[in-house]
């Protein structure tokens, strides 16, 4: 069963074929994904011993002159969209009227 990998802390010049070439020397790589601009990738493995055995040899090792991190991928989760407090013209303090009424 196919198993994919979360490859953190890439540097941004690391090309699709430098990460196949160094995860490839464990098994056999079925697909790289670099997320551009971003930093990470995914790397997803034929099979899940092979997975492993990259993950263990791999994490914490040098590629392209930055120590990466490798482990496991994480399904994506529907994180709701960003928001959260709102614009310009929500809310906030009022005051009114600063006049005296004599």
């Amino acid at each position: 069963m196919a198993k994919k990998l979360y490859v953190g802390n890439l540097n941004y010049s690391t090309s699709e074929s430098a990460l196949r070439e160094a995860f490839g020397v464990h098994g056999d790589v079925t697909e790289v994904t670099i997320i551009e601009g971003k930093g990470f990738g995914f790397v997803e493995f034929a099979t899940e011993e092979a997975a492993e055995k990259a993950k263990t040899a791999l994490n914490e090792s040098d590629l392209d002159g930055r120590t990466i991190r490798v482990d496991d991928a994480r399904p994506r989760t529907n994180r709701p969209s960003r928001g959260g407090f709102g614009g310009r013209d929500s809310g906030g303090g009022g005051g009114g009227s600063r006049r005296r009424g004599w």
